[in-house]
């Protein structure tokens, strides 16, 4: 997160959201030859009915506590929605920021029964998308999702990713905006720091999608991925929060095509399971699910 050091947050968001929204956009004639994208600092701060000279400090972090009125006419400006909004007004010195202790996330045990009995693919996944726990329907959907993988990571730099979701580039763009949203003010966790460093220096589609500063949640929803062996399944997506981790589940419409796949996937993976059992020698023991 090295620019949002030493701290100007604000001036940052700022700066990247108007480079992307254009003059025509914004209500405004083209003009002449630009030389930056988007709106001119001068032209968000005409819009916004605040002097130049003053967006200017914003953007350059000599003022870091400007009013909601003049946040939410930069937000109108800027062409935010809601969630965009509440971070941009989240990201002023005059909200306090609380120390919060950092606890290894930990998975609770009714959760581990639950995911045992869940017939569909379901898993627990923590705010940075590391994958706590699983159940064998969440492998069988795709060997990412099992215990110790990060779903972000997965998804940009494994190529089985790419071909596993059918609009791969909307996923990466909701992903990272969403873990953008996660973090807030949390900065100098030693997770999001570790992933952010990584990716950054990784995935050039990872530090496109950074710099644009886009924000937004991750929640419910449907989508559709390619699996390998059943073809193409469109399901949707429920993330419940429990405790401090959330439970992600998968399903298909009741009597669809995808839930007639994915009951051969089940029946597929259980063949697969019990055959592994069948060949193992006497004495060993079943792996544990996830």
């Amino acid at each position: 997160m090295k620019d949002e050091e030493p701290g100007n947050r604000l001036g940052s968001y700022l700066r990247a959201r108007r480079e992307l929204v254009s003059p025509e956009q914004a209500g405004l004639p083209p003009g002449g030859t630009r030389r930056v994208p988007g709106l001119r600092r001068e032209e968000v701060a005409l819009l916004a009915g605040i002097s130049p000279d003053y967006y200017l400090r914003l953007e350059r972090g000599r003022d870091r506590n400007p009013s909601p009125q003049v946040l939410e006419s930069l937000a109108r400006v800027l062409q935010l929605d809601d969630v965009e909004q509440a971070y941009l007004l989240g990201l002023t010195s005059a909200r306090p920021r609380t120390p919060r202790r950092k606890r290894p996330e930990h998975v609770p045990a009714r959760v581990h029964e639950l995911l045992a009995h869940l017939q569909i693919p379901a898993f627990v996944e923590g705010r940075a998308f590391d994958v706590l726990a699983s159940n064998p329907m969440a492998v069988a959907l795709s060997p990412r999702l099992r215990p110790g993988h990060n779903r972000l990571r997965s998804l940009l730099l494994d190529p089985e990713e790419r071909a596993f979701h059918q609009d791969w580039t909307k996923a990466t763009a909701d992903f990272v905006a969403a873990l953008r949203t996660t973090i807030g003010d949390d900065t100098d966790d030693p997770r999001f720091v570790e992933l952010v460093g990584e990716l950054a220096l990784s995935s050039q589609r990872f530090r496109t999608l950074w710099a644009r500063h886009d924000v937004r949640r991750l929640d419910g929803g449907t989508t559709t991925v390619h699996h390998p062996v059943v073809g193409d399944l469109r399901l949707h997506r429920d993330k419940l929060p429990v405790d401090e981790v959330i439970l992600v589940v998968y399903y298909p419409d009741k009597d669809s095509d995808s839930d007639e796949k994915l009951r051969l996937l089940a029946a597929l993976s259980t063949s697969e399971t019990a055959g592994t059992a069948h060949d193992r020698p006497a004495g060993a023991t079943s792996p544990k699910a996830p």
